[in-house]
């Protein structure tokens, strides 16, 4: 069980044991209406589909809320950044354009996450401006951002730092600072950057402090830089069953959907549970998994008990083989069946992963759990691994010729299976004797063209060449380059520019402009425009031209003479859970924006091109000193 201690005075028993008790009920009674949030954000929790809060949260965003300084001691994956994020942003003042909240992050990836989640929580509060500070990233990016005015700055210390000597970044208005990770910012070596930046900036400013442990240094810290600190504790208890076999397969988001209909062929299963993290998608993927033929049924905190107990008995039944659920959902379901359990999503928590996966090898059954795990989700998968203190072992994407062998062998058994049926073999028989002694055919080629007519449209078998293509071969291993370059380093709230993506031409064809009804504010990136048309309509990379993404809306060239039949196909296609509306652009044609700018890199500042690492080093614009080696 959660527990959660405070740092009352030793014989301040009453205060202890409440703060324990409000913690190991939290995740089970507490919403996040309850946490005193503002109605926006909680308007945008809710649209993520969020509904109880971890124990982290439940301890941590009250407390801050108050005003009070805290020093939350909790491993990653416990949803730490919901825990400071929400209250900063229920108490943000948008009327002020210098930056009011500062978080310090280890590492660059570490920075990119947390200024996503800001961005995803602040979908209902106007004008919100989130911008990540890092190294690799062109200082012009940053300080023309800056200059028109943020609200929120997520960055590395030493990143930080240079702006701070630069004087390109003001903080003498800032009330929240948040250390996240603090112990991992010492242990590479930021502790003088961190105490700097904590005493050159306002003394009453709020502070709240993450760390994992709690060494002599970081107490130190807290000691002298935090005001009358709540220290909060929280110990999960993330055990998993020796019965379920643990995999993980590395994927792009839009490959999730052709990774798991690959899944479902190979694997043997009886029945699964495919987690996702919103309600929206759970009946978005429902839908997916019932257009290739599988019986799918979705579930999610919105849906009615009675229509609940109906779906859950039709998966102990049988009638029903994969329910696609969210966390909340799927709390207190028990079906023996359940052999395998897929993480679509990865959960935000590492307790919620042991509650998902506990789904399956029960009853002393044995089980199967895979997760999907997109390349900047490596860190959320080490923390489970330590959380769970279990290795999770990578698996390949099943290719074309894996999935035509179980193919062929499932032909064999049903082949197999008619051959017991004798009184059907007899008939046949005689039909098949008639036909090869009026046609002169061998019997070997009639029976494959029965087989022929049984498969009906759909193929037996896969073309191997598909693996062949970059959607299975060159984009599976490799990390995804929309993941920060489209969202935050071209045409991002975050202070990139407005260039839309300039695709491979097709070789010959017209092309058209069409609008689709998803923009900036879905965050979409042209990578889930081009998988999501291509599933759905069926089209090939070639076929895509310029992709503009625009606040609201984006502009996609596709050829122009597409049938009306696929048109209306690619109208219904849903792109993260909304409608997409494609229909040609009627707009007046005026002057595009340039296309010509290089792909992925900086555009128009200078580039730090030395620091690989996760944090930065402190200098100039470029600094070409060696690394800093940790002081303690």
């Amino acid at each position: 069980m959660t527990s959660l201690q405070d740092t009352t005075e030793p014989g301040d028993a009453a205060s202890t044991d409440t703060a324990n008790a409000a913690a190991e009920q939290a995740p089970e009674t507490q919403t996040f209406a309850d946490l005193g949030l503002a109605d926006t954000v909680l308007k945008a929790v809710k649209d993520l589909g969020y509904e109880t809060p971890s124990a982290i949260q439940a301890a941590t965003i009250p407390t801050l809320l108050e005003g009070r300084d805290v020093v939350g001691l909790a491993q990653t994956g416990t949803g730490k950044t919901a825990a400071f994020a929400l209250p900063i942003l229920s108490r943000l003042d948008t009327s002020q354009k210098k930056p009011q909240a500062l978080v310090l992050a280890p590492t660059r990836e570490l920075a990119l996450q947390v200024c996503e989640a800001f961005e995803s929580y602040a979908a209902h509060l106007r004008g919100v401006h989130v911008l990540p500070v890092y190294g690799g990233q062109a200082y012009g990016v940053q300080l023309s951002a800056l200059r028109r005015g943020v609200h929120v700055v997520v960055g590395t210390p030493g990143r930080i730092m240079d702006h701070l000597e630069k004087g390109t970044l003001d903080l003498s208005e800032l009330k929240y600072l948040v250390l996240d990770e603090a112990d991992e910012m010492l242990r590479m070596g930021f502790a003088e950057d961190v105490e700097t930046i904590l005493a050159d900036t306002p003394s009453n400013k709020q502070v709240a402090l993450f760390s994992a442990t709690m060494p002599a240094q970081i107490r130190r810290i807290s000691q002298k830089y935090l005001n009358d600190p709540e220290e909060i504790t929280v110990k999960s208890k993330t055990t998993t069953s020796s019965n379920t076999t643990q995999r993980y397969l590395v994927v792009s988001y839009p490959q999730k959907v052709d990774a798991l209909t690959r899944i479902l062929e190979v694997e043997n299963f009886e029945a699964m549970i495919v987690f996702v993290r919103t309600k929206s998608e759970t009946e978005t993927l429902a839908e997916k998994l019932r257009a290739r033929g599988y019986t799918a049924a979705a579930i999610s905190g919105d849906v009615a008990q009675a229509q609940r107990e109906r779906t859950v008995n039709q998966l102990k039944s049988g009638r029903l083989d994969i329910l696609v659920a969210t966390d909340v959902a799927a709390r207190g379901l028990d079906v023996d069946r359940i052999s395998h359990v897929v993480n679509y999503d990865l959960p935000i928590d590492t307790e919620s992963y042991v509650h998902r996966i506990g789904r399956t090898g029960r009853a002393g059954r044995t089980g199967d759990a895979i997760s999907f795990v997109t390349p900047r989700e490596r860190r959320m998968l080490t923390s489970i691994e330590k959380a769970t203190r279990q290795p999770l072992t990578q698996m390949r994407l099943p290719t074309a010729d894996d999935v035509n062998a179980t193919r062929l062998s499932r032909f064999d058994d049903q082949i197999t299976a008619a051959l017991g049926q004798t009184e059907g073999i007899d008939r046949f028989r005689d039909i098949i004797g008639h036909y090869v002694s009026h046609h002169d055919v061998p019997e070997a080629d009639v029976a494959a063209a029965l087989a022929v007519v049984a498969q009906g449209d759909e193929p037996l078998l896969l073309d191997p060449n598909q693996d062949r293509s970059e959607s299975f071969t060159e984009r599976r291993d490799r990390p995804e380059r929309g993941d920060r370059e489209h969202r935050f380093g071209g045409g991002s709230r975050f202070g990139g520019d407005d260039r839309p993506e300039r695709r491979q031409r097709p070789s010959s064809g017209p092309m058209a402009t069409y609008r689709i009804a998803v923009g900036r504010r879905q965050r979409v990136e042209p990578r889930q425009i081009v998988g999501a048309l291509a599933n759905e309509g069926g089209l090939s990379r070639e076929d895509f031209g310029m992709i503009d993404i625009r606040p609201d809306f984006s502009l996609v060239e596709l050829p122009a003479n597409l049938s009306e039949d696929k048109l209306a196909k690619l109208a219904e296609t849903r792109i993260s859970g909304k409608l997409i509306e494609l229909r040609p652009d009627r707009g007046a044609p005026g002057k595009r924006p340039r296309t010509d700018a290089p792909r992925g890199g900086d555009r128009g500042g200078f580039r730090d091109r030395n620091d690989d690492r996760g944090g930065d080093r402190r200098g100039g614009f470029r600094d070409d000193r060696p690394e800093r080696k940790p002081r303690y």
